[in-house]
């Protein structure tokens, strides 16, 4: 072999390497531009069945069916988020107006009960927690600045909103746009097969996304009803808070269970612990768990089976390795990525036998 040959070819396989790394290196610099690219594509497939349903039922044309169905997912963000900052709001300046003294009391009382509670079981379970002062170790005066950083954290988002609103307006405008974008990557000859895998996913994700719309509405009812029950306060903010947080698989349900615990158990501060806040907190954690089991063994594997059309086993083990592999953002994605990898598999490699198992029913 030709010294000029080896020449060029470690050349060549540094320029690539140089190639990859700068490419890599820009997705990086402009990794906000691609989440704001993806959370506009996500709502825009949420908004193509409305879209749809004016056009073809409605009558309306594609400009007023496009305004109506922004109007309709931004109103019901902007909703949410009026739903939620007065309330932020509100307890920062309680906060800032708290009786520290009184907290702490409270605080002691409880800690004191529950103590006392699991010392008669001979559970030592707060022997550790005699040991921490309180007043040194953490300091009340702290959250309403905390707060405040929040709330300045959440006005520096108005430029990344701006920027999905603006792209979605596109993207649902013109639903050829995003679809184009990708063409520009595929070679000619397999032009046919990729317009058909993007159609087929873009439908199948739709279907998703409003499912899991579906299951989060169903939670926070059953939510709603268990916290009202129970006269627990700002009954409705927890049951969302705790209804968005299973959109991340087996993890947030987790989360959401403790959050909700702990308000129950904050919610009757300065009563009788074994008298009331046990037994409360014991009955809401009971329904919890029986809304977990209904949206276990009904709601997840309805909308599964119908939206991505996939097992409810082969959804639970891809986001189980999924989450393995990639922490909780895995878990999150697992079945969006998952469903557009089989339908590009069935396009692109329908001879292979287990393609043809997975997606027979695609």
């Amino acid at each position: 072999m030709k010294s000029n040959t080896i020449t060029y070819g470690i050349l060549r396989a540094i320029g690539i390497l140089a190639g990859v790394f700068i490419l890599l290196y820009f997705l990086y610099a402009i990794r906000s531009v691609l989440t704001y690219i993806i959370i506009a594509a996500i709502i825009s497939l949420i908004g193509r069945p409305i879209i749809r349903f004016l056009r073809r039922r409605l009558k309306f044309k594609n400009g007023l069916a496009v305004g109506v169905t922004m109007l309709i997912i931004f109103g019901v963000l902007f909703g949410i988020m009026a739903m939620f900052i007065p309330l932020i709001a509100e307890q920062g300046q309680n906060l800032s107006l708290l009786n520290l003294d009184s907290l702490k009391d409270d605080l002691s009382s409880l800690f004191n009960q529950v103590n006392t509670y699991f010392s008669d079981r001979d559970i030592d379970l707060f022997k550790t927690l005699e040991s921490i002062d309180l007043g040194s170790t953490f300091s009340f005066g702290a959250i309403p600045n905390l707060l405040n950083s929040v709330l300045g954290a959440l006005g520096s988002l108005s430029i990344g909103l701006f920027s999905v609103i603006f792209i979605t307006f596109f993207f649902l405008k013109d639903s050829a746009l995003l679809h184009q974008g990708i063409m520009t990557f595929v070679k000619d000859q397999n032009e046919y097969r990729a317009t058909q895998s993007f159609n087929k996913i873009k439908d199948l994700l739709s279907r998703y996304f409003l499912g899991l719309l579906l299951q989060i509405l169903v939670l926070f009812i059953l939510y709603t009803i268990i916290l009202l029950v129970f006269h627990i306060e700002n009954a409705i903010v927890i049951a969302f808070l705790c209804a968005l947080l299973n959109l991340i698989p087996y993890v947030g349900p987790l989360i959401g269970g403790v959050i909700m615990m702990v308000l129950s158990m904050s919610s009757n501060l300065g009563a009788d612990f074994q008298a009331v806040i046990l037994p409360t907190t014991i009955k809401v954690m009971v329904c919890y768990l029986v809304a977990q089991l209904i949206d276990n063994f009904i709601s997840q594997p309805f909308i599964f089976s119908n939206s991505v059309k996939s097992h409810p086993l082969e959804i639970f083990l891809i986001i189980i390795i999924a989450g393995l592999l990639f922490g909780v953002v895995g878990m999150i994605v697992a079945i969006p990525v998952y469903t557009a990898l089989k339908v590009i598999a069935k396009e692109f490699i329908p001879d292979i036998k287990i393609v043809q198992k997975l997606t027979k029913d695609l």
